[in-house]
């Protein structure tokens, strides 16, 4: 449990695995659909999963370079575990959600 939390925490690095596990994308594909994240930011992010033999990155020799990154099949296996963390969001949502709303109005 340790490694597994070592391995996907981190400035949303399980949105970009999320993101990759339907399909192949570029880097700016990736930037676009995660609004609030620094281009720094995510090329850290993207470089850590690509270390860690979650993801791969494709480049092609264009000018411009054409990079490309795809889940990993061990990357692949970390899907079910995201499928039940939403599962169980939505769930806490459900349960508590006039708490979080009036939470959140105190705020």
């Amino acid at each position: 449990m340790v490694l597994v939390h070592k391995l996907l925490s981190g400035k949303r690095k399980l949105t970009i695995l999320w993101l990759l596990s339907n399909r192949v994308m570029r880097y700016n594909e990736i930037l676009k659909c995660i609004p609030d994240i620094k281009k720094k930011m995510l090329t850290t992010q993207l470089r850590s999963l690509e270390e860690d033999h979650l993801i791969t990155r494709r480049i092609y020799p264009t000018v411009p370079a054409k990079v490309e990154y795809e889940i990993t099949e061990i990357g692949k296996q970390t899907v079910p575990i995201m499928e039940m963390m939403h599962h169980f969001g939505i769930s806490y949502i459900n349960t508590f959600h006039d708490e979080m709303t009036l939470r959140k109005r105190a705020e």
